[in-house]
């Protein structure tokens, strides 16, 4: 017997029973997947620091009604029962009381909805779900049901999911006739799930759209499943529409923000050519200016007049004033704060305006020889063309490393430029006057410099990456005006990141990183930008400087060469969990080029806490090769991966 399902893109499906419309699981796992929950709160470790709980909502239910939630799956099926408790709104919500009988019923009725999505999910088309409120079939219950007895009211979900399902046939008509469904992942004998019939609709259309067709669609979709054979025969038919450039563009939504800068930003210039990359692109570089909280872009459903399509921009603006506080702690550098206060949009076309100051090496240092930082930073979008941006500091120094004492004042202006996603660029101008005191004195420098900058970055994630690889080179040719002295520094970095299973729980991470200072003898480079390697940002286990040459009392100097190299695999032992074993290693010398036969090397291990703003962190790390003068050990915390 074969049991068909033929339904167009918008029709509803009727009933609840299954074998049901498989569209109604397309559309239900897609808003599923799609759909922003809002955050009512923020817990650190159990400690609220914003927001209400959820037991400050349930005060406004009425007639609370408390209820406890079983779900019952095969004992061979743990990874669907999984997915089920997932999907399951009477289990995630499982502590928030329903408002009354009613409430129940509804909650119960929504929930097997859902829960019918997920098994189309896992291509099982037969699986059978059944709710039972106080041991009664929601089927059987009279719309006015009361459940009068003790609370928690049991609710028990009984789950016979079935075989799965394997792709049949698959065809593709009208405009995509020429494609095959194995370029979007439909191949016979294969996922079988809405999710993967979701998704391949999604790229066809994409296909299409990025042969600057906008109005390309799925206009039908008929689905055969064969339950003699469990499998299903996919046939989609798809309209391309002309090729069209953009129209007008229109700018809802802001309030300070300048509407036409906004437009200018966004970068969709009349009649030129339509790509859905293109309005990508606009939505990340209107988000990337950090004025607004939400960006949309949606295109007409028609063309205009001229064969164009017109695009509405849909933005919600953010709070234009801002403050925060942050700080780090290590045995081996001591703690360190900072606070900043900023405005995102000084005039009105995304200006920003950023003052902050720190102070660092309390514990570690005398009082006297506390490092303090304040500065000032201006940037402005768009100078160039909407990819670009200015960018204006001054910033003034007085800190006492190992290495140096030094105070500073620098000032320094350019422009950088977002290539493309992957790559951006910068260079500027900084004029920076010191007085430092070291190993060879106590000097006075006047320098100008014109730092150049390349990167190129691939990361899946810039917070907690688990694949791709990230790559700078950087170059800064200086003078002494001073001292009549002129050298240029080099410097790249490499970071590498692998998850051998696709679930991600295990990652690969590392890096590499070299520099070297060319034109001028260590004496006559000022001692802030000779290279060093030891502390919490570079060879865990040892001081912050203490690696490299040192003078006759032990005082680091730093060098002309450097080079380190780190090794991690970060473990997700929970969703929220992690541990890293980690090792590094690292050399500075005093020649142009890193000698490697003093390499200094540190191991350990970190705890990881993810949070939505990136992983807290904490490591432990040993050096391996300790000398005198070097700690038996270093603990580091701070906010995002090491690298």
């Amino acid at each position: 017997m074969r049991h068909e399902t033929r339904q167009k893109p918008n029709e509803a499906a009727a009933g609840i029973s299954l074998p049901r419309a498989l569209l109604f699981a397309l559309l239900a796992t897609s808003a599923l997947t799609v759909s922003p929950q809002p955050a009512a709160a923020f817990e650190l470790f159990g400690i609220r620091l914003w927001g209400s709980a959820a037991n400050d909502e349930d005060s406004d239910i009425v007639d609370p009604m408390n209820y406890s939630v079983t779900i019952n799956v095969p004992d061979d099926h743990d990874d669907l029962k999984k997915k089920l408790e997932a999907a399951s709104t009477l289990n995630t919500d499982e502590d928030r009381p329903v408002s009354g009988s009613l409430g129940l019923m509804s909650k119960a009725r929504g929930d097997r909805e859902q829960l019918v999505a997920a098994l189309y999910a896992d291509a099982r088309y037969e699986g059978v779900v059944n709710v039972l409120i106080d041991g009664r079939s929601i089927d059987d219950l009279p719309p006015d049901a009361e459940f009068r007895g003790p609370q928690p009211v049991p609710v028990v979900i009984e789950v016979t999911p079935g075989p799965k399902f394997t792709l049949g046939d698959i065809r593709l008509t009208g405009d995509a006739a020429g494609l095959t469904g194995a370029d979007f992942g439909l191949i016979s004998g294969g996922d079988a799930g809405s999710g993967a019939i979701l998704k391949a609709e999604a790229l066809i259309v994409r296909a299409l759209k990025e042969e600057g067709r906008p109005l390309a669609e799925i206009t039908d979709r008929e689905i055969v499943a064969d339950h003699n054979t469990t499998t299903l025969d996919v046939t989609l038919a798809v309209k391309a529409g002309p090729v069209a450039g953009y129209g007008e563009t229109t700018v809802e939504g802001t309030e300070r923000m300048d509407p036409e800068f906004t437009r200018y930003m966004a970068g969709l210039k009349r009649g030129e050519r339509y790509s859905p990359k293109d309005i990508d692109d606009a939505r990340e570089r209107l988000l990337g200016m950090e004025v607004f909280n939400s960006v949309t872009l949606r295109e007409a459903d028609q063309l205009d007049g001229e064969g164009n399509i017109p695009v509405d921009i849909n933005v919600t603006e953010r709070k234009t004033r801002y403050l925060g506080i942050g700080g780090t702690v290590s045995n081996t550098e001591g703690v360190g704060l900072e606070g900043y206060w900023g405005h995102r949009n000084l005039f009105g076309r995304a200006e920003k305006l950023r003052i902050d100051g720190s102070v660092s090496g309390i514990g570690s240092n005398d009082i006297s020889k506390l490092n303090y930082n304040a500065g000032v930073m201006f940037e402005k979008p768009g100078v160039i063309g909407p990819a670009s941006k200015f960018f204006a500091n001054l910033k003034t120094v007085y800190e006492h490393p190992d290495a140096y004492d030094r105070f500073s004042v620098k000032g320094a202006a350019g422009v950088s430029y977002q290539i493309d996603k992957k790559r951006s660029a910068s260079a500027e101008f900084s004029l920076d006057y010191s007085k430092i005191t070291d190993s060879y004195g106590k000097n006075d420098y006047l320098i100008a410099s014109v730092p150049l900058q390349y990167v190129y970055d691939n990361r899946n994630d810039r917070l907690n990456p688990t694949s791709g690889f990230r790559v700078l080179a950087y170059a800064e040719p200086s003078y002494d005006l001073l001292n009549s002295k002129a050298f240029i520094k080099l410097r790249g970095e490499g970071s590498a990141y692998y998850a051998p299973l696709e679930s991600n729980r295990f990652v690969l991470a590392g890096r590499v990183a070299a520099g070297s200072i060319l034109g001028a003898g260590v004496s006559h480079v000022p001692a802030d930008r000779r290279f060093y390697a030891g502390g919490g940002g570079s060879v865990r286990g040892y001081s912050y400087q203490g690696i490299g040459p040192k003078d006759a009392n032990g005082k680091p100097t730093g060098g002309l060469s450097w080079f380190e190299t780190s090794a991690e695999l970060r473990i997700n032992v929970t969703d929220t969990i992690g541990i890293v074993p980690f090792v590094d290693a690292g050399t500075v010398s005093n020649k142009q080029f890193p000698e490697f036969s003093d390499m200094k090397v540190g191991a350990g291990i970190g705890l990881r806490y993810l949070t939505p703003f990136g992983p807290l962190r904490v490591d432990a790390a040993i050096p391996l090769n300790r000398e005198s003068g070097d700690p038996r050990y270093g603990i580091y915390a701070g906010i995002g991966q090491s690298f």
